[in-house]
């Protein structure tokens, strides 16, 4: 029988503690120790437990991701594509790099290539069950489910295929390269948007899975706005001089839709973006430290925001904005979108002045001077009545709703007298109500 090869992940030097490192050491402990477990009960019993287990997790890894074929191939690929150290993030800036690290990343991968030829029917043989036949060969749900995220199946699936396939190590590094540079690595490199968690004090910032998919051609109206708002990001993912960026006016005219339109427009740019609540602002900096030597561009985006007097997280805002010692890296731009012109409340108090207020301008200038830090601020006002018709009837062509323009409108200002008002986002709850009725 043929025999598998030792092998030792502890000996790598680059590619360690990887997210998923116990399923891997796991894996690994499997196959340089069936042979032995084999000729025990006891413990053949215990490692069939572990390869089923083992098994188990790849099946789940697989239906997250969308990953099909062989899935021992797609882990190790993963796992790779997901590592950021010294060498794939270099790479990940200029491509092929010089110097050492090249001689210590491919020691890591002689390692990996040997994981790659690991043959589990041996594994199998050996043991007496028949657990990993679906592994090697495994066909994923329908593709045109939304239960995964298929860009980044495919990329993986097609890095996986050259990996497996490379017969040397120099090969096998010159596709990792290429990965690295063209789409870059771990989730900055895989994924569009992020959230952020504070984790036992660590701020983590975590990929969104599911994105919305908003382009601006589903955006009706507004064209001016919009073609504000793609000049300035349009500069920022060109490397130029660009703007932080405020969206403002009435509810429900597309301001928050007009920033998820730019994530998926420029995302094959570079661009990212990460979204950040008012309670996290304190955060900033250490966030904004985790994004300044990447090679993406990356927007801040804080939606709806708007502050109380007795709040006073703004003054961390300004202070990363504009203001600080350390200088805010050029690729990272702060976009937000409010209801408030000014952002922070104002009352008639603040301009008449107060007996226990001295410097009352002074109040007034410390809750404007936020919104003076936007370069670029764009205003959103709620249609008329022509142009709410407008909307509602292009929104209905397009659904291809059977109905009479005549009906149609007469329900729709039925419909927005009870549901919010003029707004675009009334116009597509109503057009979503008469696809629901249908």
């Amino acid at each position: 029988m043929k025999e598998q090869t030792y092998i030792s992940v502890n000996r790598l030097l680059l590619y360690r503690d990887f997210e998923r490192q116990q399923l891997l050491d796991r894996l690994c402990s499997i196959v340089n120790g069936y042979e032995r477990a084999a000729e025990h009960p006891v413990e053949r019993e215990k490692m069939i437990g572990e390869l089923y287990a083992c098994a188990h997790e790849l099946l789940e890894l697989a239906a997250g991701h969308g990953f099909e074929g062989n899935l021992w191939h797609h882990f190790l690929t993963y796992l790779l594509a997901n590592h950021e150290n010294a060498f794939s993030m270099a790479c990940e800036i200029v491509g092929e790099i010089q110097g050492s690290l090249n001689q210590a990343a491919d020691h890591d991968f002689e390692i990996f290539m040997q994981l790659y030829r690991v043959d589990f029917d041996l594994v199998e043989q050996s043991l007496g069950v028949r657990c990993f036949a679906e592994i090697g060969d495994f066909e994923n749900v329908d593709s045109d489910r939304k239960l995964f995220n298929r860009r980044i199946r495919d990329r993986i699936g097609d890095l996986t295929v050259k990996l497996a396939n490379a017969g040397t190590v120099q090969e096998f590094h010159r596709h990792l390269v290429s990965f690295y540079k063209d789409f870059g690595v771990g989730k900055f490199g895989l994924h569009k948007a992020f959230s952020v968690r504070n984790i036992n004090g660590d701020v983590h910032i975590v990929p969104i899975t599911n994105v919305s998919h908003i382009h601006f051609d589903d955006l009706v109206g507004y064209e001016l706005q919009k073609k504000k708002l793609r000049e300035n990001t349009d500069a920022f993912v060109q490397g130029k001089k660009a703007n932080n960026c405020l969206l403002f006016g009435d509810a429900g005219t597309g301001k928050s839709s007009s920033v998820k339109a730019l994530l998926n427009e420029y995302y094959d740019r570079g661009l990212r973006m990460i979204e950040v609540y008012k309670h996290q602002f304190q955060d900033l900096p250490r966030i904004i430290a985790q994004l300044k030597n990447r090679n993406y561009y990356f927007i801040i985006y804080m939606d709806d925001l708007s502050f109380e007097e007795f709040e006073v997280e703004y003054k961390y805002l300004k202070a990363v904005i504009e203001g600080s010692l350390e200088k805010k890296p050029d690729n990272v731009l702060i976009y937000a979108t409010s209801n408030r012109g000014h952002l922070v409340r104002e009352k008639f108090s603040d301009k008449e002045g107060r007996r226990d207020d001295l410097h009352a301008s002074d109040t007034v200038q410390e809750k404007l001077s936020l919104v003076s830090r936007f370069g670029v601020t764009i205003f959103f006002v709620a249609p008329d009545k022509k142009e709410f018709q407008n909307i509602v009837d292009i929104l209905a062509q397009r659904s291809q709703l059977p109905i009479d323009r005549e009906t149609l409108l007469e329900e729709a200002n039925k419909w927005e007298l009870s549901h919010g008002g003029l707004s675009g986002r009334t116009a597509q709850q109503f057009i979503n109500y008469l696809l629901g009725q249908q």
